[in-house]
């Protein structure tokens, strides 16, 4: 199979056509091998327009959402950037296109294991083994924060690890109620806005916690 021939109708059926414009978002997104991410089985299907699965309850989020988010983020080489939910690395690797350095937590042993064969040798990446809601305060405040799959709800302890002016994005919500939204941190807290409705798979531990009706 010629999977640059995919790459590339890839952006051009998918990302360009969802109003993704970023020259450097598209470049990243023709450079990182979609495939290399995915288990043999899933090789064939890789730029196919969902979400891959990568493990029970687990997946690479699909090309148009997962662009969409990253131009949201408005990612630049200057950024230190938090990847909450490395998967297989998919994302991180586009991330490290993107920005200056790169960290990305992952809770799943399997997963972190295979993304760091798959991102050997990508200099501005740090992987670490952690709850994805505690983030990675080793390395904090950074620039941005990208949340790596759809939450319930999004801990204090994340926002407490980005800069003034630092931005976190993430799916909210699940299903058709579930929509894009980005972050800003201004004087300790921080501002809020509705992006685009999207619908992409769950990160696990973000659950909200159930409250009583009287």
């Amino acid at each position: 199979m010629d999977y640059s021939a995919q790459r590339t109708k890839m952006i051009d059926s998918q990302l360009r056509t969802t109003d993704v414009t970023s020259h450097s978002i598209l470049t990243a997104f023709f450079n990182v091998e979609r495939e290399k991410f995915v288990a043999d089985r899933l090789k064939a299907v890789a730029y196919i327009d969902t979400d891959l699965e990568i493990a029970p309850g687990r997946y690479i989020m699909a090309a148009s959402p997962l662009a969409k988010m990253l131009q949201l983020a408005g990612v630049s080489k200057s950024d230190s950037v938090l990847e909450v939910g490395t998967g297989t690395g998919y994302a991180t690797a586009l991330l490290a296109q993107l920005a200056g350095t790169v960290t990305s937590v992952e809770s799943d042993a399997s997963l972190l294991d295979a993304a760091k064969a798959n991102l050997d040798g990508v200099a501005n990446v740090t992987l670490a083994d952690g709850a994805l809601a505690a983030g990675y305060p080793g390395k904090a405040p950074y620039d941005l924060i990208f949340v790596n799959g759809a939450v319930d709800t999004l801990p204090t302890a994340l926002f407490d690890q980005l800069k003034e002016g630092g931005r976190l994005v993430a799916v909210v919500g699940q299903g058709l109620s579930s929509g894009a939204r980005i972050f800003v941190r201004e004087q300790g807290r921080q501002s809020e806005r509705f992006a685009f409705n999207a619908s992409v798979g769950k990160l696990p531990g973000f659950d909200k916690v159930a409250e009583f009706v009287f």
